[in-house]
């Protein structure tokens, strides 16, 4: 199932991942895998397809839409954090998400904090919807990534900042944040009287020995403070049904989301069956695929061309890799393109402290993955 890929079956593939690969270039960029999806969540969108495209049985009456029990049963059995499905809300995507919580939270000059290098559309919301960006760099330390709680505390003491966003597990370090880190986070939130958005997205795919505690499972006070964002998309592999949920634990928040109705729009019959097929019957297929990651991630370690800094993700199927020893300057990423015929992500699109780097997805098979590498060796010499 995740060992053995032709890579006919890629090349062929009408999606971006592959197709705006030119020939002869291998894609290993935006973060999606190439297995297919869990079985469950393939038998139910054919089951739809078959039985019925017609409206909803929820159409009308958004509290009876399934998934918000969905999200709340698995958070209940995950993580222990026992939620009100009655505060769960749906969106098309988490960008979504973000920019409708942004929209009724803050206003334009509004400050946002945001651990960077950042995912580029967060970074693109912010500034596009005329807030200041608050960049709080991640930086390499023993043999990780960590943040700097001082220089948050410094950048929120500045005034004139509203939210936090925060990404856990991080994208694109791969860095899942322990408890305390967490408890920090939420007293500076409270301190500075932030609104914190959290980004979870990654949360199914944390490597071992790791954990992912939701930051608004730390205690009913910093629920109130936070909207907490996540989707079934990025660990069973199906972006394209676009569905995510957000438990919006911030009362006022909540209430301006409501109305007007329909601004945001309602999910789709695919989406809901395919996130409810993957919470509810794909834990197998996600426990047979996580050994699959952590094996790529180790074997990214043990054949990346010298030179290139590379932490092993905790969490995801991204690496995230500083060339800068290479001597490439500040764009890596032309240099695979063109001369290991690699399609990576800039590291310039990942905001303050991205220059020399490339993000590189190792969501394929070992045999794809090593032909990646390979081709990167080569390109260094």
């Amino acid at each position: 199932m995740f060992e053995d890929i032709e890579l006919s079956s890629l090349t062929s593939r009408p999606g971006v991942k592959w197709s705006r690969a030119e020939p002869g270039v291998l894609p290993a960029w935006i973060a999606e895998m190439d297995f297919a999806p869990a079985p469950a969540v393939r038998e139910a969108l054919i089951r739809c397809a078959r039985e019925d495209l017609g409206y909803p049985s929820w159409d009308g009456r958004p509290e009876e839409i399934p998934l918000r029990a969905a999200f709340a049963e698995r958070m209940r059995e995950r993580y222990g954090w026992v939620l009100d499905a009655g505060h769960v809300r749906e969106f098309t995507d988490i960008n979504q998400a973000l920019q409708a919580v942004l929209r009724v939270a803050t206003r334009p000059g509004d400050g946002v904090a945001v651990h960077t290098p950042a995912y580029p559309p967060f970074l693109a919301t912010v500034t596009d919807m005329e807030r200041r960006l608050h960049p709080v760099p991640y930086v390499r330390a023993d043999g990780g990534w960590v943040f700097d709680a001082d220089r948050l505390d410094g950048e929120l003491a500045g005034g004139g900042c509203r939210v936090l966003l925060l990404v856990n597990p991080h994208n694109p370090t791969g860095r899942v944040l322990r408890r305390q880190e967490l408890e920090t986070i939420a007293e500076l939130a409270e301190r500075h009287d932030l609104l914190v958005i959290s980004d979870e997205i990654h949360s199914d795919l944390v490597h071992g020995p790791n954990r992912h505690i939701p930051f608004a499972s730390l205690s009913p006070e910093v629920a109130a403070r936070t909207v907490t964002l996540t989707s079934a998309t990025k660990a069973f592999n199906v972006p394209g049904v676009r569905c995510a949920v957000a438990h919006v634990g911030a009362a006022d928040v909540r209430a301006a989301l409501s109305s007007p109705t329909h601004l945001y729009g309602e999910p789709n019959t695919f989406g809901v069956a395919a996130t409810l097929a993957a919470w509810r019957d794909g834990d197998s297929w996600l426990a047979e695929l996580r050994p699959v990651l952590e094996r790529n991630a180790a074997l990214v370690a043990e054949e990346l061309p010298q030179g290139i800094g590379y932490a092993v993700p905790e969490a995801t199927f991204l690496a995230w890799l500083d060339c800068r020893a290479l001597g490439l300057g500040t764009d890596p990423y032309t240099f695979f393109l063109e001369k290991a015929r690699v399609l990576l992500n800039d590291g310039r699109a990942f905001g303050p402290g991205g220059e020399g780097f490339v993000r590189l997805n190792f969501g394929t098979s070992p045999t794809l993955l090593r032909e990646i590498l390979g081709r990167m060796r080569e390109a260094v010499g």
